[in-house]
C-alpha cells in the first residue's frame, strides 16, 4: 500500500514526442533526468495515448474515450469540448482537498473564455491553443493568436516557452502548504522549432545526417527536447530540496507520437528555415495522426520514490486510465454522474496483479479511422471514400508489418463489432453549442 494517503501529483506531458526521441530508449538525444526517473521507477512499455493532441489531453481529464464529447474532440480544435460544469480529474482532486494548478498547454478550447479555471484548476498559466512560436507566445491561427495568459488574461512577456512553464510550475510548487495537483502539459517538441543558444551547443561538433540541413534540423529537435529535459529536472531537484520525492507522484508521458519533419515557415510569420528531421517513433511504425503504434504509443514512465519498485510493465494501458487510478488511490469520490471507460491500473503500476489486461482500447480519430486493441489484436479501420482494414497480431508483430485482415476474417468482424459498439456511446457528452462541421 502507499505510504502516503494523499500524494502530491506531478503529471508532466510532452508535446509530440516519439516513442524514439528519450535516450532510455536508444535516442541521440540526450534526456538525462528522464532516464533516470525510468531507472529508478517504473517504465509503462504499452502506454497507449491518441494520435493527436486534443483528444489525448480530454481523455486523461476526463477517463473517457475523446469522442464521447463530439468529432471534434477527435481532431485539434479551437473549440471549447467539455460542457460546462463537467467533472474533469482536477475538479475530483480538488473537492478531495487538493490545491490543483495547469502550467503549459490547454487545447481545450483556444478562445481565452474556456481557460482551465473552468474546470478545476485554481491556476491556469500558459498558452491556450494548440501550439505556438516559444519566444513570441503567438499562435498562427487568425482571431487566436494572443494564446499566452493567466487564469484566462492575456499576458506578455519575454523569454521562451518551456523557460516560462518550468518556472511557473517551480515557483507555485515552493509555495505549497497541502496536497496538490501539477498538471505540466509542455509546448516541446512541438514545431515550430527553437531552443536557447545554451541547448543548441550541447550538439554542437556532432553530425547526425549527412545532409547539412535535416543535420541541423534535427540537432534543434535535440537541443528542444533536451531543453524541456533540463526544466523537468528542475522541478525534481526541488522535489529533493523540500523533502518530497516520497510524498510525490510523479507521471511523464507524451500526448502522441512525433513528426518526422515539416515546414514551419509557410505557417509561421518571419523567418524558419525548414525542419526536414524531427522526431522519430523507431522501431515503430508510423507516425502522428495516425493509428499505428507509432502514433499511440508513447515513451511513458511513473515514478514514486519509496513506493514504487522500479519495473517495466508490458500490460497495455490508456490514457484514460488515469482519472479512475489517481481518483481511487486518493480516495477521491467522483460525483455520481461519472462514466469512465477507463480502469484502475495501480495494480499493475504497484506489481499486485489483479487489472484487466489485454482488454479492449478504442479510437476515434476524427470519424475517419477506427482502431481496437483486444487481446493480441489490432485492428484499423479507414472508413473515408474507400473503405480499407488492417488487423495485426500486436503481440507477435508488434511493429505491424503483416496485414492478417484478409486471412482472419472472423476477427476483423468482431474488432469491428467491438467498435461498433464504441461508436453508439461516441456524442453523448457533447456540448450543445459547437458547430462540428464549421471544425
Amino acid at each position: 500500500m502507499p505510504k502516503k494517503d494523499k500524494p502530491n501529483i506531478l503529471y508532466i506531458l510532452a508535446d509530440d514526442m516519439g516513442w524514439g526521441d528519450v535516450s532510455f530508449h536508444g535516442s541521440p538525444i540526450r534526456t538525462p533526468t528522464l532516464d533516470r526517473l525510468a531507472a529508478t521507477g517504473v517504465e509503462l512499455d504499452h502506454h497507449y495515448v491518441c494520435p493527436v493532441c486534443t483528444p489525448t489531453r480530454t481523455a486523461l481529464l476526463t477517463g473517457r474515450h475523446p469522442a464521447r464529447f463530439g468529432k471534434h474532440a477527435t481532431t485539434p480544435t479551437i473549440y471549447p469540448v467539455l460542457p460546462d460544469g463537467y467533472e474533469t480529474l482536477a475538479t475530483s482532486l480538488r473537492n478531495a482537498g487538493y490545491d490543483t494548478a495547469l502550467f503549459g498547454k490547454w487545447h481545450l478550447g483556444s478562445s481565452l473564455d474556456y481557460a482551465a479555471n473552468r474546470w478545476g484548476f485554481n491556476i491556469s498559466y500558459g498558452l491556450q491553443a494548440g501550439c505556438m512560436d516559444p519566444y513570441t507566445h503567438r499562435y498562427w491561427r487568425p482571431g487566436y493568436e494572443h494564446t499566452w495568459h493567466r487564469d484566462g488574461k492575456p499576458v506578455d512577456e519575454p523569454g521562451h516557452a518551456t523557460d516560462l512553464i518550468g518556472a511557473a510550475a517551480y515557483e507555485w510548487i515552493r509555495t505549497r502548504k497541502g496536497p496538490w495537483f501539477c498538471y505540466v502539459p509542455f509546448t516541446a517538441v512541438h514545431e515550430p522549432v527553437k531552443a536557447p543558444q545554451c541547448w543548441l551547443d550541447k550538439y554542437e561538433g556532432r553530425t547526425y545526417d549527412d545532409d547539412p540541413l535535416r543535420d541541423r534540423s534535427f540537432k534543434k529537435y535535440a537541443a528542444y527536447a533536451s531543453h524541456m529535459d533540463g526544466a523537468i529536472g528542475r522541478l525534481i531537484e526541488l522535489l529533493e530540496e523540500m523533502h518530497l520525492t516520497e510524498e510525490t507522484l510523479i507521471i511523464f508521458t507524451s500526448d502522441n507520437g512525433a513528426i518526422e519533419g515539416c515546414d514551419s515557415a509557410k505557417k509561421w510569420p518571419g523567418f524558419y528555415e525548414a525542419t526536414p528531421r524531427l522526431g522519430s517513433n523507431l522501431p515503430l511504425r508510423g507516425r502522428k495522426a495516425q493509428l499505428y503504434e507509432g502514433g499511440i504509443r508513447t515513451p511513458t514512465l511513473v515514478n514514486w520514490a519509496g513506493t514504487l519498485s522500479p519495473r517495466k510493465v508490458e500490460e497495455p494501458m490508456h490514457v484514460v486510465d488515469w482519472m479512475p487510478t489517481l481518483t481511487r488511490l486518493v480516495g477521491c469520490k467522483p460525483g455520481t454522474d461519472a462514466r469512465w471507460d477507463g480502469i484502475d491500473i495501480w495494480p499493475l503500476l504497484s506489481g499486485e496483479g489483479g487489472a484487466a489486461a489485454r482488454r479492449g482500447i478504442y479510437w476515434n480519430l476524427r470519424h475517419q479511422y477506427f482502431g481496437m486493441v483486444h487481446e493480441n489484436w489490432k485492428l484499423i479501420l479507414d472508413r473515408r471514400k474507400k473503405e480499407t482494414t488492417e488487423l495485426f497480431d500486436i503481440l507477435a508483430d508488434p511493429y505491424e508489418k503483416q496485414d492478417l485482415a484478409a486471412e482472419k476474417p472472423d476477427v476483423v468482424a468482431k474488432l469491428t463489432e467491438l467498435i461498433a459498439q464504441e461508436r453508439e456511446q461516441d456524442g453523448t457528452s457533447k456540448r450543445p453549442d459547437v458547430d462540428e462541421e464549421a471544425q
